[in-house]
């Protein structure tokens, strides 16, 4: 007969915080993970965690990766990297959070659509036409 302990049944349905931004395809690696929650970019329930910090089912987590803000529900845990659908199971997103996140995606790509920056530097003449033209912006 095997004796299991509370501590050892609570270990068993939590996982490392780094390990589960790894497993849920938040980050690469997990060392990437541990890097963004020692620099301050997840917060655990509004508050900075360290990388060995156990997470459980129904945490809330800000996860701040580049440009996206991910506000996220844990709904499972898991300490093993599985598939992109397996790695979706584990969390899911607020609706308020998918919403910010997919706007400011679509404003950065229509700041990028006009801006086409030059091949090369411009010559003599190229650079004569630029100041004539920043000119007449002054009148």
């Amino acid at each position: 007969m095997v004796h299991v302990t509370p501590q050892a049944a609570a270990a068993a349905d939590t996982v490392r915080l780094d390990v589960w931004l790894w497993a849920a395809r938040f980050f690469k690696t997990r060392a990437l993970a541990k890097q963004a929650i020692e620099g301050g970019k997840v917060q655990v329930a509004g508050q900075g965690a360290k990388p060995s910090r156990a997470v459980r089912a129904g945490e809330s987590l800000v996860v701040r990766r580049g440009d996206d803000v991910f506000e996220v529900q844990v709904l499972g845990t898991s300490d093993r990297r599985g598939s992109a659908s397996v790695a979706q199971a584990l969390y899911s997103e607020t609706e308020a959070s998918r919403e910010a996140r997919l706007k400011a995606a679509a404003e950065r790509r229509a700041a990028a659509t006009g801006y086409r920056p030059p091949l090369t530097k411009p010559d003599k003449r190229a650079r004569r036409l630029i100041q004539a033209l920043g000119d007449l912006d002054a009148l």
